[in-house]
């Protein structure tokens, strides 16, 4: 990772008024955004501000909590006085990179039983990643509803299509991936287990487990450039 992908500047913006975060990775991206900030995205640059219309007490809260949550992960914070602290937040795993950890167990996997188990936990029925994000869309959808602007029915309605159709089909067909698995009890043809034990036929010392080499990379001898084009007759 470089280091300027550590680096983040919050400041208040001497043109607009406006607290904005500038820099970081997306993992410093994810702490603004649950620290309060908006990201905004643009042609060629993303950066993060604070929601719009807080008085000027909230925007300090809200920068500090940011400058704590990124200095506690070792991101260096180039900051106004108003906002500088040397309090650290403890720094949680978000529910997110707890769901994804299932993407690297499959990536591990090496039967179909180990995929299975890892997509059972989007698929379950009562309590199933996939289940409590369709509770998610519509408790939000229910928030709409009664919000009293006048767009808010139609975005309740769009929500509770997404609950109902979108996910309902993503669900559906994870689940029927999820069985055929768990009834085929096959190993994956192209990978195993590392055991770390030395095959019976090893005969070098520095031998530490029988695992295949890996393949050899392909390359291809590079070929050289076009000679200049002819010159065209003239025409008479």
């Amino acid at each position: 990772m470089a280091l300027a992908d550590r680096i983040v500047t919050l400041r208040r913006d001497v043109h607009s008024g406006e607290v904005l975060a500038r820099g970081g990775d997306p993992e410093a991206h994810s702490i603004l955004e649950r620290s309060g900030f908006v990201p905004v995205r643009r042609l060629h640059e993303t950066y993060h501000r604070l929601p719009t219309a807080l008085d000027e007490a909230e925007e300090k809260r809200l920068a500090i909590r940011a400058m704590a949550r990124l200095r506690a992960v070792s991101y260096h914070v180039a900051t106004d006085d108003a906002f500088d602290t040397e309090m650290h937040e403890p720094h949680y795993l978000p529910l997110g990179a707890q769901v994804s950890h299932l993407a690297e167990q499959i990536r591990q996997a090496t039967t179909t039983d180990e995929v299975a188990a890892a997509l059972t936990e989007l698929t379950a029925s009562h309590d199933g990643v996939l289940t409590a994000l369709g509770q998610v869309l519509a408790a939000t959808a229910a928030f709409y509803q009664g919000l009293g602007g006048p767009a808010d029915p139609y975005t309740a309605k769009r929500l509770h299509y997404l609950a109902e159709q979108r996910l309902g089909v993503l669900w559906s067909d994870l689940a029927h991936m999820r069985n055929d698995l768990a009834d085929r009890h096959h190993d994956h043809p192209q990978r195993r287990g590392c055991t770390g034990e030395v095959g019976p036929d090893e005969t070098e010392v520095s031998a530490v487990c029988a695992c295949p080499p890996p393949p050899p990379l392909l390359t291809t001898a590079p070929t050289a450039p076009p000679g200049p084009a002819a010159p065209a007759g003239r025409r008479r």
